[in-house]
C-alpha cells in the first residue's frame, strides 16, 4: 500500500538510532526496547532556521533533567547527542525549515518486564529530523475543551518531558471528532492547563496570562514569550485560569516548538475577540520569529 507523505522528502531521510545512521525503512527500535514496552523514554522537539538550531541548549538541558529524573543510567554525554544530531542534519542536508524529534529510551531489555534492572544495554537515541514547517496555519486554529484532565504532579510530573502520552492522545481524539485542531486540557481543580500539544496564553485587558507550569509542560517555546513579553513592557502574569476567562479572552494563542506562536479563534464555539489574530500575539509571533532568525546554535557544516 502506497502512503502519500505529507512532505515527499521525508520518504529517503535517514534516522539515528542508537549508534548509527540507518535509512527511514530500517529505523527501526528493539521489541525489547522500554519506548515500546512502557513508554519509557524521554524526548525533545527541535527546530532548525537558517543554519542554526534555536534554543538548542535549552532543550538538551530539559533532556538531561528528565533523563536524570526518570533514573536512567549511562545516559550519552551531550557532546555525543550533539554530534548525532549535527551528523544526521548534514546527511540529509538540513539547514532549514526541519523540526528534529529527539528522544531517548532506558533501552533494550534482557526479557519483557517492567523492572529497570532489565535494562543491560544503555539508553537508545533516536534522532529523526524531517522536512516539517509549523504545523498549525498562520491564520489561526480552533480548540475545543477536552474532558480527559493532564496529569497532575501527584501522578505523574509534567516536568519530565516523558513518552507516555496516551491522556494527550485521547484529548487529541476529541479535538478530531469535533472537527477542531486541537483540545485546551483542564487540570484535575479545572483549571487551564495546556493544550494536548501546545502552551496557552491568554489576553485580556492588554494583560498577557498563563498558567502556573504545574500542570503543564515548563515549555521552552513559553519560556521564550514570557521573557519576550516582558521587555517588550507587555504585564505578564501567570495564575490559576478558569475556562470563563478563556472564552472571554480578548485573544489567546498557543506556543510550541513545532507549532510556533498560534492564534485561537474560536474555543468550544465562542469567538475569541473579534474572530481574527490580535495584535499582542501578532507583536509577540513577530518578535520571535525573528528571534529565530539570528539565534541558536549554528551547524558545524
Amino acid at each position: 500500500m502506497h502512503i502519500s507523505l505529507p512532505d515527499h522528502r521525508n520518504d529517503t531521510i535517514v534516522v539515528w538510532v542508537k549508534d548509527r545512521l540507518l535509512p527511514r525503512s530500517e529505523a527501526k527500535v528493539s521489541v525489547f526496547d522500554s519506548v515500546v514496552q512502557g513508554g519509557d523514554a524521554v524526548w525533545e522537539g527541535l527546530r532548525v532556521y537558517d543554519g542554526r538550531v534555536f534554543q538548542l541548549d535549552a532543550h538538551l538541558d530539559r533532556l538531561m533533567d528528565s533523563a536524570h529524573a526518570m533514573g536512567f543510567t549511562d545516559v550519552p554525554t551531550r557532546e555525543f547527542i550533539m554530534d548525532a544530531l549535527f551528523a544526521t542534519l548534514k546527511s540529509n542536508g538540513m539547514r532549514d525549515d526541519t523540526h528534529v524529534r529527539l528522544t531517548l529510551t532506558r533501552g533494550e531489555k534482557t526479557t519483557s518486564g517492567m523492572d529497570p534492572r532489565l535494562n543491560m544495554y544503555g539508553p537508545t537515541l533516536i534522532v529523526l529530523a524531517e522536512w516539517k514547517k509549523p504545523v498549525y496555519a498562520k491564520s489561526g486554529i480552533r480548540l475545543i475543551t477536552s474532558s480527559v484532565r493532564r496529569n497532575t504532579p501527584q501522578c505523574l510530573d509534567s516536568k519530565i518531558h516523558h513518552n507516555n502520552l496516551v491522556n494527550n492522545i485521547l484529548a487529541k481524539i476529541q479535538a478530531n471528532l469535533a472537527g477542531v485542531d486541537d483540545a485546551v486540557m483542564l487540570d484535575i481543580h479545572g483549571y487551564l492547563s495546556e493544550t494536548n500539544a501546545t502552551n496557552v496564553f491568554l489576553v485580556k485587558h492588554g494583560q498577557l496570562l498563563t498558567p502556573h507550569a504545574d500542570s503543564c509542560l515548563h515549555g521552552i517555546t513559553r519560556a521564550k514569550v514570557l521573557v519576550l513579553a516582558k521587555e517588550l513592557g507587555i504585564m505578564t502574569i501567570e495564575r490559576n485560569l478558569s475556562t470563563t476567562e478563556m472564552h472571554t479572552a480578548d485573544e489567546i494563542f498557543t506556543t510550541g516548538t513545532m507549532g510556533e506562536l498560534s492564534p485561537v479563534l474560536e474555543v468550544d464555539g465562542r469567538v475569541i475577540g473579534s474572530g481574527a489574530p490580535g495584535p499582542v500575539t501578532l507583536q509577540l509571533r513577530d518578535i520571535y520569529w525573528k528571534k529565530t532568525q539570528s539565534e541558536g546554535t549554528p551547524l558545524p557544516f
